[in-house]
């Protein structure tokens, strides 16, 4: 759901409100990450969140790119609108994240893109602070939780085809790796879409240069479900 956020009008402006979503964001993964500056940062993160309307928990740095590519596609503004989508570093963090953007800590709404894979920690942690209790996959999505199949590059690369990906690649000037990638042992009897998946994280920054372009590339009508249902739901 779009809604325009009172934030950009109150003397802040758009530079204002995107500098306290990167504070926030920054404040929150400080938190949850524990150590010494975990009590600093939930202070700032507590003092932020009356600007936050929503917290988008995804995986990774490449997904909060797709996210955001997706929303500037659709004519949105994700820090205008209030919503601060934030990386997790990892499945396995969500728990440490839920407890402390959930109920028991800033208790703001939440949404959120996982892997089929790390579905079931997603699932538990949500169970454990509260926010359902035997929840099937259809309950997940209601309560903005959306699950990739398998990954949101495989998501991509189906959604574009093996041929589009690839041409993708070559507006990125990296036809030539991604021959050499294919060539090598390991990789030569597999099928492209595996290669072209693989790739992608062969090399650090290569995730989230693609997950951008790849979104830039998508037909309207071939958007990946779980990225559209849960930019939908914010």
């Amino acid at each position: 759901m779009r809604t325009e956020s009172p934030a950009c009008h109150d003397g802040r402006g758009k530079r204002g409100l995107v500098d306290e979503l990167r504070r926030f964001r920054l404040a929150v993964v400080a938190w949850a990450a524990g150590g010494a500056r975990a009590d600093a940062a939930a202070a700032e993160a507590r003092q932020l969140a009356g600007g936050v309307r929503k917290i988008v928990l995804v995986e990774g740095n490449s997904d909060q790119l797709a996210l955001e590519a997706l929303a500037t596609r659709h004519g949105r503004d994700l820090d205008g609108e209030r919503v601060a989508v934030v990386p997790l570093g990892g499945a396995t963090n969500i728990g440490r994240f839920l407890d402390v953007c959930g109920p028991s800590g800033l208790g703001l709404p939440l949404a959120g893109l996982c892997d089929l894979g790390e579905e079931r920690h997603f699932r538990r942690h949500l169970e454990r602070v509260g926010l359902g209790s035997g929840l099937t996959s259809a309950e997940l999505e209601t309560l903005g939780f959306h699950v990739c199949v398998a990954d949101l590059e495989d998501e991509l690369i189906r959604a574009l085809g093996a041929e589009g990906v690839q041409r993708v690649i070559e507006a990125q000037g990296e036809t030539r790796p991604f021959r050499t990638f294919q060539s090598q042992p390991a990789q030569r009897e597999r099928p492209v879409e595996h290669q072209l998946r693989r790739f992608m994280g062969t090399h650090s920054g290569r995730k989230a240069l693609y997950a951008r372009a790849l979104v830039a590339h998508l037909d309207p009508g071939r958007v990946p479900r779980p990225l559209e249902r849960l930019l939908a739901h914010v």
